[in-house]
Order: C-alpha cells, then sequence, then structure tokens
C-alpha cells in the first residue's frame, strides 16, 4: 500500500518530521511518500488566511502530480487547518484525509471530551470551524494557541516543548478534557512525551491519519464520486502548469 502524505508548506525540515511520524505509525506494508512543494510554489508556514489559499493550490498540485506519475492508495493532508481537503476529494476516489479531521475523530474516540492546542492564536478560529464542521462541538471543551509560530516548531527548544506541555496540561487538568488534540504537524513527534507527562491520550493528527487512511483503504472505502465530489466538469490547470505547458510549446 501506497500513501501520499502531503505537507502543503515549502519547509522541508518539517516534511522529513512529519515523515518520521507517519512511517512511526504505518503498518510494515505501508509505504508512505512524504512531499512538499517548491519553494515559491506553497506557504512558508500556514498561518493565515492567505496562506490557507496558497496551501490549498500546493495540495492539488501535489496530488495531480501524483495521479500523473501512477497515483496511491490515499492521501494525506498534513496542516491542522486541512487545506484543499475538499478539492482533493473531487480528483481522486482514493480515500483522502486531512490531519484535523483524523485527530478530531480519534480523539472522541478515547473519551467523551477533548481539547486543541495549536500554534498561533491567529489560527483558533479556523480550528473552531473545522470542530463544526466536523460535529465536535459538543466533544470539544476547549482551544488554545500557545503562541509559538509554526517554523519553530522544525527544531522545537525546550522552551518550546515546556510551553506546549503546560497548554496540554490546563486542557486536561483545568478544563477537564479526557484528550488532547495537538494542533499542528510539526508537533507529532512530542506526542508520545506528552501522553506521558499529561496523563491523558495526546493525539496527533498525522498518526491518526495514517491509521485512518490504511483501514480505508484496506477495506475498499475511498471516496465517493456522488454529487460533490465527482470529478469537477471543467478541470483547469493551476496557473503555473499552464505556464510550463506555454513554454514547452513556444
Amino acid at each position: 500500500m501506497r500513501i501520499t502524505l502531503i505537507n502543503p508548506n515549502t519547509s522541508r525540515a518539517m516534511t522529513a518530521k512529519i515523515a518520521a511520524a507517519a512511517r512511526e505509525a504505518a503498518a510494515p506494508d505501508v509505504e508512505v511518500v512524504a512531499v512538499c512543494p517548491a519553494e515559491g510554489d506553497g506557504p512558508a508556514a500556514i498561518e493565515s488566511h492567505l496562506d490557507e489559499v496558497h496551501a490549498a493550490a500546493a495540495v492539488v498540485d501535489a496530488i495531480r502530480r501524483d495521479q500523473a506519475a501512477g497515483g496511491s492508495d490515499g492521501y494525506i493532508v498534513a496542516c491542522f487547518g486541512d487545506p484543499g481537503l475538499d478539492a482533493a476529494r473531487e480528483l481522486v476516489d482514493a480515500p483522502v484525509v486531512g490531519i484535523a479531521e483524523a485527530a478530531m475523530h480519534v480523539a472522541a474516540l478515547t473519551g467523551r471530551t477533548f481539547g486543541i492546542v495549536t500554534t498561533l492564536s491567529r489560527t483558533l478560529g479556523r480550528a473552531e470551524d473545522l470542530v463544526l464542521r466536523y460535529g465536535f462541538e459538543r466533544a470539544c471543551v476547549a482551544a488554545y494557541g500557545t503562541g509559538i509560530p509554526v517554523l519553530d516548531l522544525e527544531e522545537a527548544d525546550p522552551a518550546a516543548v515546556e510551553r506546549i506541555a503546560a497548554w496540554c496540561e490546563r486542557v486536561a487538568w483545568e478544563d477537564r478534557a479526557d484528550a488532547v488534540v495537538l494542533g499542528c504537524a510539526g508537533m507529532a513527534d512530542l506526542c508520545a512525551h506528552l501522553s506521558e507527562r499529561v496523563g491523558v491520550p495526546v493525539v496527533d493528527g498525522v498518526a491518526a491519519a495514517v491509521g485512518l487512511v490504511s483501514a480505508m483503504a484496506r477495506m475498499g472505502v475511498g471516496t465517493s464520486k456522488r454529487d460533490e465530489y465527482a470529478t469537477p466538469p471543467h478541470r483547469e490547470p493551476l496557473a503555473r502548469d499552464a505556464a510550463v505547458a506555454g513554454s514547452a510549446t513556444a
């Protein structure tokens, strides 16, 4: 089985970090191929609505390229905003899962409630939108931004880890959540340490997505092609693809 994991930002270091977490969660017969956009073809970090639009285009571009090369058995959008998820599902009939979606579903299976600990507070609105979209408004009892920029998590220093842990403890012991959801793919490598320290399950969306996509592929359950996620009637190339095609025929 082959799963393509898409980091929509351009950080090679973060892509490698996310890939390691995904491969640790994958079964021995699952190949995880991690990709990210080239510099200029995606955002350096996804910390605003503008970044999210750029990231969504990068997700679509990555799936188109993979499909042209033969395709994969499933896809993971490795950003907690789940950018481009709906568009990605239009492009393939294989399962496509976002890490926020995966983390919330798994957290809801560990207990009655969960809380989210993410990066910058300006991203909390998007997280709250996704809570509502996925139907977890009763389960999600808290959401906090740590104030840590995404790219600081490429190699999180002890102070950053301590700050994340403190917010996780607040979710568990002040908000009385049964589980904690980590709100950034760059936190994936901290999951085991935080779970042990906090004393409740801490869920990383990367590992959760690997498990869900693998299970869906084994079950033969993909993306429904009825109505909303049917193949788009007009599949215009991305602007940069059109430019490449134009230069090739010039």
